[in-house]
């Protein structure tokens, strides 16, 4: 009973922000700012694993450092061009999907080097 109750809250909260003046304005915003609190966790939580690992990632060779760097910052181009890489239609996706994969290969590569004993 208490799942149904909450259900049909949140379908109220929605029927709202469907037929109310506004309510698609207000819907914007309200993404805007999850989507802005999502990424700021995100980065927060980057600041955090950097300052917990920064000896391990001071011990990492020249290459291996400039492979992990690199791979997050075209991590973060990329999150910055979804929208424009989603316009293009199926070949910006393509390319979307392809340059996460490379940055995700980027930093395996990186682990699994940092890992073997030489």
């Amino acid at each position: 009973m208490k799942t149904a109750r909450n259900f049909g809250i949140l379908a109220l909260v929605a029927l709202g922000l469907v037929v109310l003046p506004g309510g698609g304005a207000t819907l914007a915003v309200l993404l805007t700012l999850l989507t802005l609190g999502f990424f700021t966790a995100i980065a927060l939580l980057g600041y955090r694993l950097y300052r917990q690992n920064r000896m391990t990632l001071d011990g990492l060779e020249p290459r291996q450092r400039l492979v992990l760097y690199g791979a997050v910052g075209l991590a973060f181009l990329t999150f910055t061009a979804t929208r424009r890489l989603f316009a293009i239609g199926g070949l910006g996706f393509l390319a979307w999907f392809l340059l996460l994969a490379a940055c995700s290969y980027g930093v395996f590569w990186v682990y699994m080097r940092s890992q073997r004993y030489e």
